[in-house]
C-alpha cells in the first residue's frame, strides 16, 4: 500500500447537475432495486440510452442476492424513463457458470450498440462484449479468461483494428494485493484480442495508491482521444463509510488524452482528480461512500461534455464540462 493521500477536490471545470443530486436511483425503478450505479450511456437511434447496474436484495451483511443490468431512455440526457423489465440477467449470458452480470459500458460503432460488461462466475471474474441492433436481442461476441473486467471500446477502428481498454486482476504476480493497472488490447473482429500492453499504471497517478482502471469509453476530439479513468486510494484509518462494517477506499475520476492515431501513447494527463467525492450523495449516503465511478461520456455538438458517474455505489449522477477545458486539464502538466 502506498502513502496516505491528502484531501482531494474536484476540478473547477466540472459542474455537477442539480447540485450533485442523482439523475437515477433505486426509487426510480419499476422493479426491486437497492443500488443503481456504474452506468454506460450513449446516443443511439436518436435517443440517449443508459444501461445501469442494479444490485438488489441487500442481505444486511455487505452483499446482495442479485445483480442485473437495467435500461433507461431519455430525450435530453437528464430525465430518464426506465424500461419495465431488466435488460440483461445472468441467464442471458448462456453460460451456467455465470452468477451475476454488472458494470455495463456502451459504445456505438457503425449503427450498432456494443455493450461491455462484467460477469461473476464460479471460477472468476470475466469481461464480455455483446452487440445489439434493437436493444432487445444480444449477441455475445466474447468473454475473457479470468480475471479481467472494466472493459471499454473505442467508437471506431484505429489503423484497421478495434481497440479496448481493460483492467486485469493480477493478484499472484503483484504480491497478493490490489495493484491493478489499465491495459490496452487490439482486435480484428471484436472476438479475438491481443497485442496487449500496459497503458497507465497506478504509480503514474498521484491520487491513487491502490488501483486504477478504465472509466467511460473514450471520446474523439480534435486533440486526441479524451479518456476517463477511475483511481483508487486506500487508507487503513478510515472507518465505516457506508452500510458495511468498514470501507477504507476512495474512488475518484481522472482524465487523460490519448494520441488519435496511436492510442497506446498518453499525450496528456491531469495530475489531479477530475471528480472527487464531495456531495452528500458521494460522501454521506449509500452503500459504499467516497466512491466516484465514471461510466459514460458524451460530447455534444455544443462542446458540452456530459459525464455520467456512479456515486457511493448507489446512485447515478451527472456532471458537465466544456470539452476545451477538459483538454486543457490534460495539457497543463
Amino acid at each position: 500500500m502506498g502513502k496516505m493521500l491528502p484531501e482531494l477536490l474536484s476540478s473547477k471545470v466540472i459542474k455537477r447537475f442539480n447540485g450533485g443530486r442523482p439523475v437515477l436511483s433505486g426509487a426510480d425503478m419499476p422493479y426491486e432495486a437497492d443500488c443503481i450505479f456504474n452506468a454506460g450511456v450513449a446516443k443511439f437511434n436518436n435517443k440517449y440510452i443508459m444501461a445501469f447496474r442494479n444490485d438488489y436484495g441487500y442481505n444486511g451483511k455487505g452483499g446482495f442476492t442479485g445483480c442485473i443490468i437495467g435500461l433507461a431512455f431519455s430525450d435530453d440526457g437528464i430525465h430518464w424513463d426506465v424500461q419495465k423489465g431488466p435488460f440483461i440477467t445472468p441467464a442471458q449470458i448462456h453460460d451456467p457458470d455465470v452468477t451475476r452480470v454488472y458494470d455495463p459500458r456502451l459504445t456505438v460503432i457503425d449503427d450498432k450498440c456494443y455493450l461491455c460488461f462484467a460477469v461473476d462466475t464460479r471460477h472468476g471474474v470475466r469481461g464480455g462484449i455483446a452487440v445489439t441492433k434493437d436493444l432487445k436481442t444480444l449477441d455475445i461476441l466474447t468473454l475473457t479468461a479470468p480475471d479481467n473486467r472494466n472493459m471499454v471500446l473505442f467508437p471506431e477502428k484505429i489503423n484497421g483494428k478495434y481497440v479496448r481498454l481493460e483492467r486485469p486482476f493480477p493478484v499472484y504476480s503483484r504480491g497478493g494485493i490490489d495493484r491493478f493497472d489499465t491495459w490496452i488490447s487490439f482486435s480484428p473482429d471484436l472476438r479475438y484480442w491481443g497485442d496487449t500492453g500496459l497503458l497507465l499504471a497506478v504509480e503514474d497517478v498521484p491520487f491513487a495508491n491502490d488501483k486504477i482502471g478504465p472509466g467511460a469509453p473514450p471520446v474523439k476530439t480534435s486533440e486526441g482521444w479524451l479518456t476517463l479513468f477511475h483511481a483508487v486510494d486506500i487508507d487503513r484509518t478510515r472507518g465505516k463509510n457506508g452500510w458495511e462494517e468498514k470501507w477504507q477506499k476512495r474512488y475518484c475520476a481522472g482524465i487523460m488524452l490519448l494520441d488519435s492515431e496511436d492510442p497506446t501513447k498518453i499525450i496528456g494527463i491531469s495530475k489531479e482528480p477530475l471528480i472527487a467525492p464531495e456531495t452528500l450523495y458521494e460522501t454521506e449516503e449509500g452503500y459504499r461512500t467516497n466512491v466516484i465511478f465514471p461510466g459514460g461520456m458524451i460530447l455534444e455538438d455544443s462542446g458540452e461534455v456530459k459525464i455520467y458517474y456512479g456515486a457511493s455505489d448507489t446512485y447515478e449522477c451527472l456532471a458537465t464540462a466544456d470539452v476545451k477545458d477538459l483538454i486543457a486539464l490534460c495539457r497543463e502538466h
